[in-house]
Parts: C-alpha cells; sequence; structure tokens
C-alpha cells in the first residue's frame, strides 16, 4: 500500500507537468469546465426553466450526449475483443487507452444523467424498490456504475503492474475483461431498451433500436480512439503501431456500413407502410405542418455519415490526414443522428397531437460544454500519467524526465513503429 500510494503520489505529481501546449489545452479545458459549473449553478437555483426543455419535450440537449457518451464507453470493447479474442498484438497497449476513454465517458454519462434531474438531491428515488427492478431508467444506472467500476479496475490494475515492472496476474484481471466484453454490449443495449419500451412514443418502438446503436456506437467510439492516437503521435514520443490505427480503420468501416443499413431499413418501414404513427419521422426528415427545425440537422448527419463512408473505403484513408477528416466526420453526423436525430424527434407531435419545437438555451449548452470539457480534462490527464509508465519511462525504480515526452522537432510523415521499451512485458 505504501509503494501504491507512492504510484499515486507521482501521477498526481505528472500531470501537473508538460511543455506550452499541454499547459493550454489544459487551461483552455479547466476555463470551459468552470463556465459549464457556473451555469449549473444558475440552474440549480431557478430550476430547468433555465433550459430549453417544456412540458411536451422533457429530453433535449443532456440526454442526446447521454447516449451518445455511452456508446463511446462501450466501443472500448472493439479495442478488447481483437486483442483477448482474436490475439491481435498490434492493439495490446491500446486496450488500456480505450479503457480510460471509457472511464471518462461514463463520469459524462452520469453527469449528463444529474444535470437532467433537475433535483440530484432526488436521486436516490432512482434505485428505491418502487421503481427496481421494473424502471428501465434504474437498471440503466446500474449498469453503468458497473461498468465504470469494470474499466477502473482492468486499466488500473494494468498500468500499476506495468509501472511495478512484473507480470500481471491473469486471474485477476481476464475474468474482468471478458465480463467487461459483455457489459459494454449491454449498456447500450438496456439504454436502446430505455427509449423502445416506451409505447406512448411511437418514433422509438423499432426493434432496430439496440442494433443500430450497438453499430453507431462500434463507429463513433474507434473514431475517437483514432483521432486520440494521432494527436499522441505527433505531440508527445509514444510510438503508436501504424497497422494498429489501420485496424481500428477497419472496424470503424464495418461499423459505420452496418448503421447505415439498418437507418436505411428503419426509413422503409417509416415511410414505405406510411403509417398512422410516422408523424414524428415526417418532422425530422421533412418538416410537419410548417415546423422544420430538424430537418437541417439530420439531414447534416446524412451527408456527414455518407461522406466519411465514401471516403474510409478508398484507400485514401491510409494517409493520416484523410483519415483524420473522416473519422471527424464519423463523430459529429453520429452525435447529431443518436442526439438531435433521435431524442427530439420522439416528443414532437405530442400524444394529443401539439407541435411544440425545441431549442436549447445557451445556459443548457454551457452547461453541455462544461461536461464535455470537463471528461476530456480527466481523459488528458489518465493518456498523460500512462504513456510514460507504458513506455517504460515511469517505473518503480526509475525518475522519469516529463521534457523528454515530447516533440521538440519537426515531425515526419513515415509511418512510424512501435518504440524500443525496456525490457518488461506485455501487460496483457
Amino acid at each position: 500500500m505504501k509503494e501504491y500510494a507512492r504510484f499515486l503520489w507521482r501521477c498526481g505529481r505528472l500531470s501537473f507537468r508538460g511543455n506550452g501546449i499541454y499547459f493550454a489545452w489544459m487551461f483552455a479545458l479547466s476555463v470551459i469546465a468552470l463556465v459549464g459549473l457556473n451555469a449549473y449553478c444558475k440552474q440549480l437555483v431557478y430550476g430547468l426553466g433555465t433550459t430549453g426543455m417544456t412540458d411536451q419535450v422533457s429530453w433535449g440537449m443532456y440526454i442526446a450526449n447521454f447516449t451518445y457518451l455511452v456508446g463511446v464507453a462501450a466501443a472500448a470493447v472493439m479495442l478488447v475483443i481483437p486483442v483477448y479474442v482474436y490475439k491481435n498484438k498490434e492493439l495490446h497497449d491500446l486496450v488500456i487507452l480505450g479503457e480510460l476513454l471509457a472511464v471518462s465517458a461514463i463520469i459524462m454519462c452520469l453527469l449528463f444523467v444529474t444535470v437532467d434531474l433537475g433535483r440530484p438531491d432526488r436521486f436516490h428515488h432512482l434505485l428505491l424498490r418502487f421503481n427496481f427492478p421494473i424502471s428501465m431508467l434504474t437498471w440503466d444506472v446500474i449498469v453503468l456504475n458497473v461498468y465504470l467500476l469494470l474499466n477502473l479496475h482492468i486499466c488500473g490494475y494494468l498500468i500499476y503492474s506495468v509501472y511495478c515492472k512484473r507480470e500481471p496476474s491473469k486471474w485477476f484481471y481476464v475474468p474482468f475483461v471478458f465480463i467487461a466484453i459483455v457489459w459494454a454490449i449491454s449498456i447500450h443495449t438496456v439504454t436502446a431498451f430505455l427509449y423502445s419500451g416506451l409505447g406512448g412514443r411511437p418514433f422509438w418502438n423499432s426493434a432496430v433500436i439496440a442494433p443500430r446503436f450497438i453499430a453507431s456506437a462500434f463507429a463513433a467510439g474507434p473514431a475517437i480512439i483514432i483521432i486520440t492516437l494521432q494527436l499522441i503521435r505527433y505531440f508527445t514520443t509514444y510510438r503508436v503501431p501504424h497497422k494498429a490505427i489501420l485496424t481500428l480503420r477497419n472496424i470503424v468501416t464495418v461499423a459505420l456500413i452496418i448503421n447505415v443499413f439498418l437507418l436505411g431499413s428503419e426509413l422503409f418501414t417509416e415511410f414505405y407502410t406510411d403509417s398512422v404513427h410516422n408523424a414524428s419521422a415526417k418532422y425530422l426528415w421533412f418538416g410537419l405542418h410548417g415546423h422544420s427545425a430538424l430537418v437541417p440537422w439530420i439531414w447534416t448527419a446524412v451527408s456527414l455519415n455518407f461522406g466519411a463512408l465514401l471516403l474510409l473505403v478508398l484507400p485514401i484513408t491510409r494517409r493520416e490526414g484523410v483519415l483524420a477528416a473522416a473519422c471527424i466526420m464519423v463523430i459529429v453526423g453520429i452525435w447529431i443522428e443518436k442526439g438531435m436525430g433521435l431524442i427530439v424527434p420522439a416528443f414532437i407531435p405530442t400524444p394529443l397531437g401539439e407541435i411544440v419545437e425545441y431549442s436549447p438555451t445557451w445556459n443548457e449548452t454551457f452547461i453541455c460544454f462544461g461536461i464535455w470539457a470537463f471528461g476530456l480534462l480527466l481523459f488528458t490527464i489518465m493518456v498523460r500519467i500512462t504513456l510514460p509508465v507504458l513506455e517504460g519511462k515511469l517505473t518503480i525504480d526509475t525518475i522519469y524526465h516529463p521534457e523528454k515526452h515530447y516533440h521538440t522537432g519537426e515531425r515526419s510523415d513515415v509511418p512510424s513503429q512501435p518504440v524500443t521499451q525496456s525490457p518488461r512485458r506485455s501487460p496483457s
């Protein structure tokens, strides 16, 4: 325990050391997070009336971001499966980075649920015997917290084992890895059931909601990891195998193809049958009775997704710049599709036929930006203290020099190879 406390102390000190770019990034995120905290204090005083939500549209940007981030957290399994099931050695160390992303995403999910409650002091009502096990929302909160604990244990134990330069005990983490694989799929499936189980919202009453959620998650999550790895390669000395990035590119491509197919299948069912319950779909895609606030959003998402898919199937995305552009298009496109394109339309029109459009307020937007900034702040800190350990520069018997961790000259465009690390065995 004494050595573990020393490890935590060294990691804590390391998070406050870096170059000018690192401090500028952390300062910007801190400012945005504080602005968001100030906006939330205002909401806490005046209530949810400071948001754009109404009695007719009771879920907005908060739940939209929550839904998207659950998928990002679940996508960490796309690194775990190739490594532990198919023995892909190129992704060994990257599993830890995926787990760290999952931890940050789950924390943001729980924060979005908290701000959406309006009265966080009544959070315990979700777990009362009157709601459990009937309420899907209660199940969602439970599976998210369990998934958070699983990821904290796995990545924390592996990082500390590498720091101590010892082989991690498989019985102490491998069973949890396979539990996490199943749990990652379950957290997004339960979230999908939360929507599709609401009989009063026909827009969500579809059997493909859960498969769509998983497919979109396995596209957006690895896309975020690719962007992270490219930034790590550019700003640090940590060498990410180029083959690993191409493997993630293939995962994003296949998942995006499946997501587009499922979306097309749902559109066929909605518009070809022309049922009485497709008013929400008409409002989303073409507008309804002169109301069309979400039409530009969804067509932008479709354009981004198809544009990204076109780039990903072409060999040109082997180039880092083009691949980064395609990944950003996937990230933004799926955020719109699963957020503003899925959550809000289900409330329009209401069961009484009212059409009340939703538009987020500035206070609501500041809170969303604040939570995202806080999540990115946590992710940056965790990656900052993890990379030196994985490189073998920060170990139990070494003194780490942070100034040697960053690039100091021009970066070559030649795909880099894995760095030769100090003698140690892989954490996997």
